[in-house]
């Protein structure tokens, strides 16, 4: 059994993977060309599809829109339904992308999504894991092949070409399912998946320099896994500032927060064309513009206090 620290450590591993974040990204949205699993979302970046049908996507969505105080849940809810077909035509839905963006500022969905994901994957991994391995690290790899796909063909590859758990012991038979791994990535018919060796090269860095017990703090990919960032705010996640504290405006640095994201947000379902990802850019200068037109007066770029609180209040 792993301590509440190795756990931890081992799923900062797989959110860097995931979403280039220790904590995890929680409202990354992405859709990659060629890949079958369409747009994805989440710190585990759960798919709107897979190969034989809808993927976990609406399944996430369902919990976030049922769990008290949701603050999304209304303008999630007529997503669902669709989430669960699924609708592929939700890849390109700017509006629907933006609510998943900005429900990630929402502590709900942040619970939400870390109850699913340890249900989903990291369960399974321990189920899988039980009896079998006991070393965090050996666990860590065990759990990031559920979220990547393909454990079990590979471990059965492994046993094949270079010997079972019961003739290699723990380490050894990682270290060989690691490279196996590395190879059908590397080898793969898909081109994407070709470019994930990096996950295998990560987890033969830590398996040579002993890092068996995931002992913090180490570094993944080039950040640090540490009690400090296990414990930070998730990237672009926003608590503040209050919509209506300020006026919102182009400037240097770039205004961000909360404001800004739900200003955005408010922007987008009125029709605009704008991403929300709470930074104040030149993309929500153009998206004023375009609601003052539709409006019939002009906009000097400008969101005064009073109109970010208005917009905030219409996507509550």
């Amino acid at each position: 059994m792993l301590t509440p620290s190795q756990k931890a450590a081992a799923q900062a591993i797989v959110n860097v993977f995931e979403t280039g974040s220790v904590r995890g990204d929680y409202g990354s949205v992405t859709l990659l060309p060629g890949d079958t699993g369409h747009l994805t979302f989440g710190r585990s970046q759960t798919t709107l599809a897979t190969r034989g049908g809808a993927g976990l996507l609406g399944a996430l969505l369902d919990e976030y829109c049922h769990t008290p105080g949701a603050r999304f849940a209304l303008a999630l809810q007529r997503y669902v339904a669709r989430a669960k077909q699924p609708d592929l035509s939700l890849d390109d839905d700017r509006r629907f992308k933006n609510l998943l963006r900005a429900s990630a500022d929402d502590p709900v969905m942040r619970d939400v999504q870390d109850a699913f994901f340890d249900r989903e994957y990291w369960q399974r991994a321990e189920r899988t894991a039980a009896g079998r391995f006991v070393l965090p690290l050996s666990v860590a790899v065990v759990y990031d092949s559920l979220v990547h796909g393909s454990w079990a063909p590979i471990a059965r590859r492994t046993d094949a070409a270079d010997g079972t758990l019961a003739a290699l012991g723990e380490q050894r038979w990682i270290t060989a399912y690691v490279e196996q791994r590395r190879q059908w990535l590397a080898h793969h018919a898909n081109p994407l998946l070709r470019k994930t060796t990096y996950r295998m090269e990560t987890f033969a860095r830590l398996i040579e320099l002993g890092q068996w017990t995931l002992e913090l703090p180490f570094v993944v990919r080039g950040l640090e896994v540490s009690e400090a960032t296990l414990a930070a705010l998730p990237p672009n996640c926003y608590s503040g500032p209050a919509p209506g504290s300020r006026s919102l405006g182009l400037q240097t640095p770039m205004l961000r927060g909360l404001d800004v994201r739900l200003l955005q947000l408010g922007l987008s379902e009125a029709g605009c064309n704008v991403v929300a990802d709470g930074i104040f850019g030149k993309g929500s200068v153009r998206a004023l513009a375009e609601h003052a037109q539709r409006q019939g007066h002009t906009s000097n770029g400008i969101a005064d206090a009073a109109f970010v609180a208005r917009m905030a209040a219409s996507v509550s």
